[in-house]
């Protein structure tokens, strides 16, 4: 790791990088990093070639196709299980992890009531636990909360015993392999599929449903935010008391150490895992038409030079995380499906939390509900999903707009006095309400009343707000608490 956080020239410190996460996750993990970040290079990718539809009638390979084997993965079994042919895809090893997870009581309890693992089972999963987490923010105050992610999970372990369950129920798992395009007929979607290397032989495949679990590499994710984030697990990091170390019974949800910076303000997390593990994440939101290629490998390098910043310790990286997380505001256009036979889940649907963006949290509490949605979108193509926004999606989604737009120059310390006073007021509200909040579960009232608290104590979040987001935003941003305030009655 870099020390003092000098920056040296942006080429040798994105080399650097790319050397460190190439020499702890192996040239497998650097491509999947080099394969997200060149999916930047278009604004609105498109999808590949399609192939012929299917004529009606036509008998489909599969029952449901699952294109994208990371978290989406827990889908699999739980089809098979209801009785359907499913295959799943991915352009590299299905269920190879390059994330890693936090969860809170409700998620670990909602993947033994799945019915894919055994509670003794999820239990081994647990790798940490903490007595509370913390948000803390320069150049202000400290935030204890109890009950939010305070669970660290094995996210390799998980992946691969749903690898195993999903063999067990005979799902067909083709790894490396890309799905470039589809065409959808009456009674099934026909799907280009080749391995994924130059040259890689292609294969035709039939669905009666396509899931779309490929995250930001989807053509369509088309939320209007995205959150690059970086990090893994390290070890090295020191121990004990005070801003700069790890305590292995507290997660830091969020922290800041610097105001904005070229446009963004930069947050790290830290949760601790096995004994002298840490696992580290540097992220920041954007606009998702903001966000270029090579942004990860930039962000990476921002990591190394001031993690020393963040943390104490002679740090080593063991295993490389990251991803690019879509996000959806409400405030304009949900991603959307082309076709009727066509299903967008995980992070390319983005029906997570635009705020904390708990992407695992959500897919595991609707695990069950989504796949039971996917088994009736089978037998019934275009039939509506029953999936709905959680009440307070209504409100974060501006707040995530205006994190991805924050002040520079003169104005550059607004953003952390922001976050300082909103943590303030909900702190002040008491736990279940902060703890709600960071769980995408308070209630529309209370969203309103931590608006309305926020503002009294910070006037000028009036004039941010109005500077960040255009008039027509912030009319639907009104309009969607309104109608959730109202559902509350």
């Amino acid at each position: 790791m870099s020390a003092g956080g000098v920056p040296g020239s942006p080429a040798r410190e994105i080399d650097a990088a790319r050397g460190r996460v190439r020499d702890a996750g192996g040239e497998a993990l650097l491509a999947r990093l080099e394969h997200l970040d060149a999916a930047r290079a278009a604004p609105a990718p498109r999808p590949g070639p399609s192939p012929r539809p299917p004529d009606r009638g036509a008998t489909a390979d599969y029952d449901v196709v699952v294109a994208g084997g990371g978290l989406s993965l827990l889908l699999a079994p739980l089809l098979a299980s209801a009785g359907l042919r499913v295959a799943v895809l991915d352009r590299a090893r299905i269920g190879a992890a390059h994330r890693e997870w936090n969860a809170g009581t409700a998620e670990v309890a909602a993947l033994s009531a799945s019915g894919i693992f055994t509670r003794d089972e999820i239990e081994r999963l647990v790798i940490a636990r903490y007595v509370e987490g913390l948000c803390r923010w320069h150049g202000g105050g400290t935030y204890p909360v109890r009950g939010v992610l305070d669970h660290a999970i094995d996210a390799g372990g998980l992946l691969a015993a749903a690898r195993a369950r999903a063999e067990a129920l005979g799902v067909t798992l083709l790894d490396g392999h890309a799905l470039l395009g589809h065409a959808e007929g009456p009674d099934a979607v026909a799907l280009a599929v080749a391995e994924a290397h130059p040259g890689g032989a292609p294969r035709a495949l039939s669905a009666r449903l396509l899931v779309d679990a490929r995250g930001a590499a989807s053509p369509y994710a088309t939320a209007d935010l995205l959150c690059p984030t970086v990090g893994g697990v390290l070890t090295g990091l020191s121990e004990g008391d005070g801003e700069r170390r790890i305590r292995p019974d507290v997660g830091e949800i969020l922290a800041t150490t610097e105001d904005v910076q070229e446009g963004r303000q930069h947050l790290w997390e830290a949760f601790p895992g096995r004994p002298g593990e840490t696992t580290v994440y540097l992220f920041y939101y954007a606009r998702s038409g903001d966000v270029g290629p090579g942004a990860l490998l930039s962000l990476y390098a921002r990591f190394f030079r001031l993690l020393s910043r963040y943390k104490e310790g002679d740090a080593r990286l063991v295993r490389p995380t990251f991803g690019l997380i879509p996000g959806w505001s409400r405030l304009s256009a949900a991603p959307r499906a082309p076709g009727r036979r066509v299903r967008l889940v995980g992070d390319a649907a983005a029906r997570h939390s635009p705020l904390t963006f708990c992407g695992f949290g959500a897919n595991v509490r609707e695990l069950a509900a989504t796949a039971a949605d996917l088994a009736r979108a089978v037998r019934e193509p275009g039939a509506p999903s029953t999936a709905r926004d959680a009440p307070v999606h209504a409100g974060t989604g501006a707040l995530a707009a205006l994190m991805a737009k924050p002040a520079g120059g003169a104005r550059a310390g607004e953003m952390n006095a922001l976050l300082d006073t909103a943590f303030a007021v909900l702190h002040a509200m008491g736990n279940d309400a902060y703890a709600a909040l960071l769980r995408d579960e308070m209630q529309a009232a209370d969203f309103v009343r931590f608006l309305r608290e926020t503002a009294a104590r910070r006037p000028e979040v009036y004039r941010e707000v109005v500077s960040a987001l255009p008039l027509r935003a912030i009319g639907r941003w009104g309009a969607g608490l309104a109608r959730e305030l109202y559902r509350a009655r």
